[in-house]
């Protein structure tokens, strides 16, 4: 028997602007931390940068076509910071904002709601490295003024396209930005300071909460306003005392960092104790957990697995946590924390296939966020695709993948969980970050050397879901 949905849950897909649009020195646009970290040798798996990626900016019509010829009813797409305001600071770019102006009007245009993303990882590298004199923090989110820099940034974008666009994420991932950014250092800019990675959590907390209320004074009544954030379903790996100290640190750090001041106003006692440590968290002004508990119209949860983890009995053994391509830990305060293995399938991604992570996250913050409407913003597989004789691409693994997690939505849904929509990730093959293009994650295949898109027999397979909001 099918599997029926809510009417009107929404139906999308997800991308973002260093992946996919390239044309990185087009228009004005300035370089991002990306585009100097993609540069750094070493960095990018095959030296790969984000420099043509999919080759949206100029070919923006087309993919808008295979989005309508897919049936979303969604697009989750971010703008990129540097192609609107170069330098992080002061007037914006007009071609720059004409472009996503122009691609907004399209999806309109093919009956698509769009979702604008504010940040999704693509600091403007003048905020990286020009930062206000005396300053120790060393540039980027360690340093407060790249908060007041973003709200003024949400200002600019809410002024453009608020007319048009009625759904806003402030950030996507702030973890990523904060914890592989600044403490292990393998996305960009590539630093490895635990202090610096806590400072820039919380300097991403409040340029949510400064850019809401940007956002806010400036777009309609309608809009609505809320975040991206990718919270870890956290497992001891057994009931043993220090098993369950080990999930609580992690879920502090993975989870209650961001969740705590959004929806508490507060930082959790056991974070700050853990920490104590590295630093006394007196980068947190008084009036800092007020702005940053900010009314959210919905949350976007980003889900791929789960993690699993235990008190460390060998500290010299290799970390499982998704993120062990440094050296250097992204959890500041929980050295004494082992991630193991998740049993079972694995992607491309050598991330384990567990839906039930995703029911217990939707559940989780349902009973956290009363009240709050929740999107899955981010959910999907990589794995080793190829075009084959006769030009297609069959991905049966990614299908049985989207089935098992569409099906824990509506497992979720059914819990009572507020679920209001789903966004695939990803629409389009991209650059995955550190790993270059040699994971594809996409329900339309990319040849990255003639940019010829083929759609996937899975990205086939969403779109008949799409259309009848039923899961065969």
């Amino acid at each position: 028997m099918a599997t029926r949905f809510p009417p009107g849950f929404l139906w999308g897909a997800a991308t973002a602007a260093y992946q996919i649009e390239g044309a990185v020195q087009e228009g004005g646009r300035t370089p991002s931390i990306w585009d100097t970290f993609s540069r750094t040798p070493g960095k990018v798996l095959g030296g790969d940068t984000g420099d043509v990626a999919c080759d949206h900016f100029h070919r923006w019509r087309e993919d808008v076509r295979l989005m309508a010829e897919l049936g979303l009813g969604a697009y989750r797409f971010s703008v990129s910071w540097p192609r609107v305001q170069p330098t992080g600071r002061g007037p914006a770019v007009q071609r720059g904002l004409d472009f996503y102006r122009e691609l907004v009007d399209e999806l309109l245009a093919h009956g698509i709601q769009p979702m604008a993303t504010l940040y999704h990882w693509d600091l403007p590298q003048d905020l990286e490295t020009s930062f206000p004199s005396g300053s120790a923090a060393g540039g980027g989110w360690p340093e407060r003024d790249t908060a007041y820099r973003f709200a003024e940034y949400a200002g600019i974008v809410a002024e453009a396209l608020g007319d048009r666009v009625e759904r806003w994420t402030t950030l996507n991932e702030p973890w990523c930005s904060a914890f592989l950014g600044y403490g292990s250092g393998v996305h960009a800019p590539g630093r490895t300071d635990p202090v610096a990675a806590l400072r820039a959590a919380h300097h991403l907390n409040l340029a949510h909460g400064l850019g809401a209320q940007a956002l806010r004074a400036a777009l309609p009544a309608r809009a609505q306003v809320g975040i991206c954030l990718n919270p870890s379903a956290v497992r001891a790996r057994t009931d043993a005392p220090e098993d369950l100290d080990a999930r609580r640190r992690i879920d502090a750090l993975a989870n209650r960092v961001f969740t705590g001041p959004l929806l508490k106003g507060a930082y959790p006692s056991d974070l700050l104790a853990d920490t104590a440590g590295l630093t006394d968290w007196s980068f947190v002004r008084p009036r800092d957990l007020a702005a940053i508990r900010q009314p959210l119209d919905f949350l976007g949860i980003n889900y791929y697995t789960p993690a699993v983890v235990s008190a460390a009995t060998d500290p010299a053994a290799p970390r499982h946590d998704g993120h062990n391509a440094g050296e250097h830990s992204p959890w500041p305060g929980a050295d004494g924390v082992a991630f193991h293995r998740v049993p079972g399938e694995l992607t491309a991604m050598d991330w384990a296939v567990d839906p039930s992570g995703l029911v217990d996250l939707l559940t989780r913050y349902t009973a956290e966020a009363p009240g709050v409407p929740l999107y899955v913003t981010e959910n999907g597989a990589a794995y080793e695709d190829s075009v084959d004789a006769e030009g297609r691409v069959h991905d049966p693994d990614r299908i049985r993948y989207l089935h098992a997690h569409l099906a824990a939505v509506h497992e979720a849904l059914r819990a009572g969980a507020d679920v209001r929509g789903y966004f695939l990730w990803s629409l389009l093959d991209n650059f995955e970050w550190a790993y270059g293009y040699s994971k594809r994650f996409g329900a339309v295949y990319v040849d990255y050397g003639t940019q010829e898109r083929t759609v996937k027999s899975s990205g086939r397979w969403y779109a008949g879901v799409a259309a009848t909001g039923k899961l065969p």
